[in-house]
C-alpha cells in the first residue's frame, strides 16, 4: 500500500480547507518561482524522468508529449489546455481534485505552461460540474489576488493567465480535438490528425492538452524529484494514481494508490470488499465504461497498471473501477452502456454514427433473448466494423464493452435466447 508520506493528494476527501490558505499549509505554491528558474527544458526532462503517463486514459508519456511543442515561440502563441471534461461513466477523480485540491491544478498549469513556453491555459470543465466550476473559479480569483497568476506569476518573472471554460455536457468533448473545436465555439467534433495539436491546436497555435490529474501531480514531482515518482509503482507504470471504485462494493470511494497494486487488494482494503464477499464477484470493468470487462477468474490476480490490463485484453483507462456482483444482469448492463455511446456519438463518422445504433438495437433484443444464436457473431462483426474505423476513439469505446461481453459471457446470451424460444414454443 502507498505510504502516507508519498501521497500527493492529501485533501482528496475535503477534510481540510480547499482554499489558498489550506493549500499553502499542505505545501502548494511553495517555491514555484524557483521551479520555473530551472528553465523550460529542465522541467520537461524532470517530468520525463518521472515516467508520468497521461492520467486521462491513453497513458501517453506526459514529458514526451510536452517535448513536441516548438522550442521557439514565433508569431503564434503557445497554449496549455486542461481537459476537465470528465464524462467517462464510473470516473470521478478529476471532480474531487477540482473540489478539494484546486490549487494543485492551478500551480501545475503555471509550471506546465512555462515548460511549454505558454502564457495562457484554458481549463475546459464539464458542463454538469456546476459547483466544481464555481470552486475552481474561486480558486483562480484567489490566486490572482495573491499574485500567483497574471503578471509575474508567483514572482517568477513569467506572465501566466488561466481561463475557465464551461462545456455543455457532451461526452465527445473529452476527446482532445473535439474539446478544441468546442473551445473555439464550434460543434464538438474531433479533428483529423495530422496536424497534431502541438503544431496546430487551439486557434491554430501550438497546444498541449492534458488531463486534470496529469497536471495536478506535476508540482509535487518537481519538488520531490522525478526519481522519487519513478520509484513508486512498477517499471513503465510509475507513480501514484487516483482510483475510482464504484458498484457492488461495501464502501465506494476514490483512493490514491501506487500504480500496479493488485485489484483484489485495492477493492478489499479501500472499498470494503465486494458486496457478499469476493466469491460473489461476477465481473469488473477496470477503467471506466469504455474498457472491456474482466470475469472473476481474471480479477483474482490482476494488477492495476497500463501494461497488465492491456495484456488481459482490457485497459486502465481512467481507472474507473465498476464492480458487478452475481446479482447483476450482465447483458442488460452492457446494453445500457451501449445506449450511452449511441447517445453520445457526435455523428461525424459513418461507422460510429450508424454502428452505435445498430449495436444498441441488437443488444436491446439480446437482453430479452429475441434473437438467433448466429446474431451474436453478427453483433461481434459489427463491433469490428466500428472499432478502428473512426477519427476518434468513441467508436472503439462503444465496441469494446460488447466485445468483452461476448468473449466472457456468451453462454449467458445463448441461455436467454434458448429460454425465450422455450417460452414461445410452450405458448404455441
Amino acid at each position: 500500500m502507498l505510504a502516507d508520506k508519498d501521497r500527493i493528494f492529501t485533501n482528496i476527501y475535503g477534510w481540510q480547507d480547499a482554499g489558498l490558505t489550506g493549500a499553502k499549509a499542505r505545501g502548494d505554491w511553495d517555491g514555484t518561482a524557483a521551479i520555473l528558474k530551472r528553465g523550460h527544458d529542465d522541467i520537461i526532462e524532470e517530468v520525463k524522468s518521472s515516467g508520468l503517463r497521461g492520467r486521462g486514459g491513453a497513458g501517453f508519456p506526459t514529458g514526451l508529449k510536452w517535448s513536441f511543442m516548438p522550442k521557439e515561440v514565433g508569431a503564434r502563441p503557445h497554449y496549455l489546455v486542461v481537459n476537465a471534461d470528465e464524462s467517462e461513466p464510473g470516473t470521478c477523480k478529476d471532480r474531487d481534485i477540482i473540489r478539494h485540491e484546486p490549487h494543485k491544478l492551478l500551480e501545475g498549469c503555471v509550471i506546465a505552461g512555462f515548460a511549454m513556453r505558454a502564457h495562457a491555459a484554458y481549463i475546459y470543465i464539464r458542463g454538469e460540474f456546476v459547483n466544481e466550476a464555481r470552486k475552481l473559479q474561486s480558486a483562480i480569483e484567489e490566486a490572482y489576488e495573491a499574485g500567483l497568476l497574471g503578471k509575474n506569476a508567483a514572482g517568477s518573472g513569467w506572465d501566466f493567465d488561466i481561463y475557465l471554460h464551461r462545456g455543455a455536457g457532451a461526452y465527445i468533448c473529452g476527446e482532445e480535438t473535439a474539446l478544441l473545436e468546442s473551445l473555439e465555439g464550434r460543434k464538438g467534433q474531433p479533428r483529423l490528425k495530422p496536424p497534431f495539436p502541438a503544431g496546430v491546436g487551439l486557434y491554430g497555435c501550438p497546444t498541449t492538452i492534458n488531463n486534470v490529474e496529469s497536471i495536478a501531480v506535476v508540482p509535487t514531482i518537481m519538488r520531490r524529484g522525478g526519481a522519487w515518482f519513478a520509484g513508486l509503482g512498477k517499471e513503465n507504470n510509475t507513480g501514484t494514481k487516483l482510483f475510482c471504485i464504484s458498484g457492488h462494493v461495501n464502501n465506494p470511494c476514490n483512493v490514491e494508490e501506487e500504480m500496479g497494486i493488485p485489484l483484489k487488494e485495492l477493492i478489499e482494503k479501500h472499498a470494503g470488499g465486494v458486496r457478499g464477499g469476493w466469491d460473489n464477484l461476477l465481473a469488473i470493468i477496470p477503467g471506466g465504461s469504455s474498457t472491456p470487462m474482466m470475469p472473476r477468474d481474471v480479477c483474482d490476480t490482476m494488477t492495476m497498471d497500463f501494461d497488465a490490463l492491456r495484456s488481459a485484453g482490457t485497459g486502465l483507462g481512467t481507472a474507473g473501477i465498476i464492480v458487478m456482483d452475481k446479482s447483476t444482469d450482465i447483458v442488460r448492463a452492457i446494453s445500457r452502456i451501449s445506449y450511452f455511446y449511441k447517445h453520445e456519438s457526435c455523428g461525424q463518422c459513418t461507422p460510429c454514427r450508424e454502428g452505435t445504433g445498430w449495436m444498441y438495437r441488437m443488444m436491446d433484443r439480446l437482453v430479452r433473448g429475441e434473437a438467433e444464436d448466429y446474431e451474436i457473431d453478427t453483433l461481434y462483426d459489427v463491433t469490428k466494423q466500428v472499432e478502428g474505423h473512426t477519427i476518434c476513439a468513441l467508436g472503439d469505446a462503444a465496441a469494446w464493452p460488447i466485445q468483452g461481453l461476448i468473449k466472457h459471457f456468451r453462454p449467458e446470451i445463448e441461455r436467454r435466447i434458448a429460454m425465450r424460444k422455450s417460452v414461445v414454443n410452450a405458448a404455441q
